[in-house]
């Protein structure tokens, strides 16, 4: 237990909340990852800010009542008071240290949270390996590292898990003979990874990068030097940058149906795309939407066999092939319409709906640190055989790589390969700190 930080129960909330001054109160629960990446913030934050700010924790489980009471309905949960009223944001999930700090801030007067802010001691560390994401393939070569016995500290700018932990269903992980959700087979890798010996900073900022000297500062606090670095940031859902697409991002237009489809359950909906990830997310939008409306640019669909025979066997999905978006239309207080173009007769046509979702493929996740890289043709990084790249001692692995296929699979197999082609080069160049 931390000696900055009380642990409180409902009955204490009155007097040690409400009548306690400057306070935040972190609701959390136990077996929970995103609770143990804010706890690696809580604390120290404690240490620099405690003196003006009391920091308290309550077991959500055990005080549930309280929890709701408050609104709060998921772990950790962060609230911020002043005297007995809310103030700021309440924060959850994967909860970022500069998101706390700016809240935390509120509670005190500006000339002190400038003179806190700059006592906060700087930290080095030292590593033999530094994985950058916590995807399959940052998780893959983390295992593989630790369990070589090499300091391994992953780091990801969210919770472990990449886009697979938004998956809800993986049907063709080897090992599993019944699909697993993503979340479940990416906490299993990050635990895997954790038993072995590897460190996490998760839900951190980068705020510097030096892929030539391999040192990385997070947080604006920790500076981590790494004899090898792993680069497996993963991808991001590529935008159309049609007319209505950033502006009403969240507002009916989403790329995350495992996220957003249960708010749409008796709706008519659209799906933009035909490849693996928009017919199998089309097909998981159908338990709660009426109907699926999914427009291709091409004349057939690029999806696994599969994935097609179940989606034209479902009654509740049609399709518009040789189309493309060209606008998304808000009324009141979402998407109603999408503009669509035929690609053979350019003519404009509308199609009604209450949202839309993009699966229009990925884009990989280097904006920062791309004109550090040899590129191919579509950004990704270029690496050879044992995932090298052009940056000595810096490796690409997963769907930031260049490569045929991004699969779990494929992604599992270059961090596999990257972690065992780079153990060996430390050891014979007896690196190992």
């Amino acid at each position: 237990m931390h000696d900055t930080i009380r642990y409180i129960n409902t009955s204490e909330f009155n007097d040690a909340v409400l009548k306690g001054g400057n306070v935040v109160l972190d609701f959390y629960s136990t077996e929970c990852p995103p609770c143990e990446a804010l706890a690696a913030k809580f604390e120290p934050l404690s240490d620099t800010y405690g003196k003006d700010i009391t920091f308290l924790k309550i077991f959500r489980q055990e005080n549930k009542d309280l929890a709701l009471q408050l609104g709060v309905s998921s772990s950790p949960t962060l609230l911020f008071y002043k005297d007995g009223a809310r103030v700021g944001a309440q924060l959850s999930g994967g909860i970022k240290r500069s998101e706390i700090v700016k809240n935390l801030e509120l509670l005190i007067p500006p000339e002190r949270a400038t003179a806190l802010r700059s006592s906060v001691p700087q930290v080095s560390t030292s590593c033999d390996v530094l994985v950058l994401g916590a995807g399959p393939a940052g998780l893959a070569a983390a295992i593989y590292t630790a369990q070589a016995k090499l300091k391994t500290i992953v780091i990801d700018r969210e919770l472990p898990g990449g886009q697979v932990k938004v998956t809800h269903l993986v049907s063709n992980y080897p090992g599993f003979s019944e699909p697993i959700s993503g979340y479940m087979l990416m906490h299993h890798m990050a635990e895997q990874a954790k038993a072995a010996g590897a460190e996490f900073r998760a839900a951190v900022e980068v705020t510097a990068l030096d892929l030539h000297q391999k040192k990385v500062v997070i947080d604006g606090y920790e500076t981590i030097s790494a004899g090898k670095i792993v680069i497996a940031t993963g991808s991001s859902p590529r935008v159309l940058g049609i007319k209505g697409e950033k502006e009403y991002r969240g507002q009916g237009v989403s790329y995350c149906a495992t996220c957003d489809a249960k708010y749409y359950e008796g709706k008519d909906v659209v799906v933009i795309g035909g490849g693996n990830s928009a017919i199998e997310e089309s097909l998981f939008i159908t338990k709660f939407a009426r109907s699926v409306t999914i427009v291709h640019q091409f004349a057939t669909l690029q999806a696994n066999k599969t994935a097609q025979e179940k989606a034209f066997a479902n009654p509740k999905i049609s399709f518009i092939f040789e189309h493309e978006p060209r606008e998304f239309v808000k009324e009141g207080t979402s998407v109603k319409k999408v503009i669509i173009e035929d690609l053979k007769t350019h003519e404009l046509k509308t199609i009604a709906c209450d949202g839309v979702f993009v699966f229009a493929g990925m884009t990989p996740n280097i904006e920062e640190i791309k004109d550090s890289f040899t590129l191919d043709q579509w950004g990704y990084i270029k690496t050879d055989s044992a995932m090298h790249t052009n940056i000595g001692d810096v490796f690409a692995v997963g769907d930031v790589a260049s490569k045929q296929f991004r699969q779990i699979t494929t992604a599992v197999s270059d961090g596999t390969v990257a972690a065992i082609v780079l153990a060996k080069e430390l050891e014979s160049r007896s690196e190992v700190h």
